[in-house]
């Protein structure tokens, strides 16, 4: 078995994984304000 040396792991896959997570985490926050937003204007 290998020794495991701390930090060599390659983690570009699971960067990008959690830019893409956080990405759409956002615009489906901005989403839900916005459609929140609009149903408050119109049930004015």
């Amino acid at each position: 078995m290998a020794e495991h040396k701390h930090g060599s792991m390659d983690t570009s896959v699971q960067e990008k994984t959690f830019d893409g997570f956080l990405k759409y985490v956002t615009w489906g926050a901005v989403a839900s304000i916005g459609i929140l937003i609009f149903a408050a204007l119109v049930n004015g």
